[in-house]
């Protein structure tokens, strides 16, 4: 006759109460464990890019266009943009049609990381005076010197009509190389 109980019978050999409860223990958390599985933790994704576009910046109403050019001119280095003083007026029709076409993102492709600082002619011009940013036509457009000012890199006018932004375009590509 065998005298042998509890865990012995179970084939834990003769362990003792407590010590085989530990023991079982043990053994189903190894199993767990063993279960676990090494892979990576998701990362989050970086949000997309912003599509690459021309963007339009209003400048403020100031009588220090010199600062405003200046401050523009960092923050569009800082952001990998090339920067463009633009000088229009609400009565030059290819003013409003090269806004219009800007603000419609029909130059995104052709400019996709160009920043315009627009200026209206009428609003800033004492400001634009002493940044040096005058011409003798409209639109102007003019890359900014280091020291806020608008430089001898500029082009300025264009043509009536429909042709206007395709006029345009080819001439600030080159002001932009």
């Amino acid at each position: 006759m065998n005298n042998f109980r509890g865990p012995a019978r179970a084939g834990l050999g003769n362990l003792g109460g407590v010590t085989a409860k530990a023991t079982l223990v043990f053994l189903a958390l190894s199993s767990l464990a063993g279960c676990e599985t090494d892979a990576p933790t998701p990362r989050k994704e970086p949000p997309p890019a912003p599509a690459a576009k021309v963007e339009l910046v209003e400048a403020e109403a100031t009588t220090d266009a010199v600062s405003v050019i200046a401050r523009e001119a960092a923050r569009a280095q800082k952001d990998g943009r090339k920067l463009i003083v633009y000088v229009g007026a609400p009565w030059c029709e290819p003013c409003v049609r090269f806004h219009k076409a800007a603000a419609a993102g029909e130059l995104d492709a052709k400019f996709p990381d160009l920043r315009l600082l627009e200026f209206d002619h009428d609003r800033h011009e004492a400001a634009l005076t002493a940044a040096g940013c005058v011409s003798r036509l409209i639109p102007l457009f003019a890359r900014p010197s280091p020291d806020g000012r608008c430089s001898e890199q500029r082009m300025e006018g264009s043509i009536k009509g429909e042709g206007a932004v395709a006029e345009i375009s080819p001439r600030l590509a080159e002001l932009l190389r």
